[in-house]
């Protein structure tokens, strides 16, 4: 497995909320992917003493870990098993009931000489390319699907957070694993893959600068590093021509691409 991680913080006042790990274990016959976008809470109370980072280090410590060596483990018993474990560490100082308590988006992808299989929950991407160069996007777009003008409304959004006809997040609820998107791509047709955040979908899913296998091509050609050195550039653009496109002018942006290694 080759990989390469990039990550770019929204803002140098505020410290960057993703999380990204690849992994390869020590046999050589797999590997395994995992990233997260911690979820920024509005300001004002979210029942918890800890920060976004200090959640989405041990969440995604947590899945790297039982990812590579569990290989008896299916993805959502791995992430239902992480949010536990994270759960744990703070349930005695923190409100894990609250509906803001610190919450993350999840990709997790996974694979041997057979299979690769696939995790998402909420609204980053993973891509699947195939041998032959098409690329497949796998998205959880529940949040997708509720207006612009609700999400405006904390309120609102607090209503829809973790809930049926909302959207989903990993938080502190094990049992929310089991609405992820998932599936099981046969190990020979896929030959790279890769993970972004929103913050890195951007250069498709906000600028329209491209579709996800022109994205791929980038990612190829010039590393995640190149892919948000192009999202900042549009988001620089858009914001000098009065930046109306997104209420953030940057967000965190993270990027992981990892080319599997070649059956014999």
């Amino acid at each position: 497995m080759r990989s390469d991680v990039a990550t770019l913080p929204g803002s140098p006042e505020r410290p960057n909320e993703d999380w990204a790990a690849a992994a390869l274990p020590a046999s050589g016959g797999g590997g395994t992917v995992v990233l997260l976008d911690g979820v920024t809470p509005p300001a004002g109370d979210d029942g918890c003493v800890h920060t976004v980072p200090w959640f989405t280090a041990r969440l995604g410590g947590a899945l790297t870990e039982l990812s590579a060596s569990r290989p008896d483990m299916p993805l959502p018993e791995i992430l239902s098993a992480a949010i536990r474990r994270t759960a744990e560490a703070h349930h005695g100082t923190c409100d894990l009931s609250h509906v803001r308590t610190p919450q993350a988006t999840v990709v997790l992808a996974r694979w041997d000489e057979a299979s690769v299989e696939h995790l998402v929950l909420s609204d980053s991407a993973l891509l699947l390319e195939a041998p032959d160069g098409s690329v497949r996007v796998v998205l959880d777009d529940r949040l997708d699907r509720i207006p612009d003008e609700v999400l405006r409304s904390l309120e609102a959004t607090d209503r829809l957070r973790n809930r049926e006809g909302g959207f989903f997040t990993a938080a502190a609820d094990p049992s929310v694993a089991g609405l992820a998107v998932t599936g099981t791509t046969p190990r020979a047709e896929v030959r790279a893959l890769a993970a972004l955040t929103d913050g890195a979908s951007r250069w498709v899913e906000l600028f329209g600068a491209g579709d996800w296998t022109e994205c791929f091509g980038v990612l190829r050609a010039e590393g995640p590093s190149g892919l948000l050195r192009r999202v900042r550039a549009l988001e620089t653009a858009d914001a000098e021509a009065g930046g109306r496109r997104r209420w953030k002018r940057h967000d965190d942006a993270t990027a992981v691409y990892a080319e599997l290694r070649a059956l014999a």
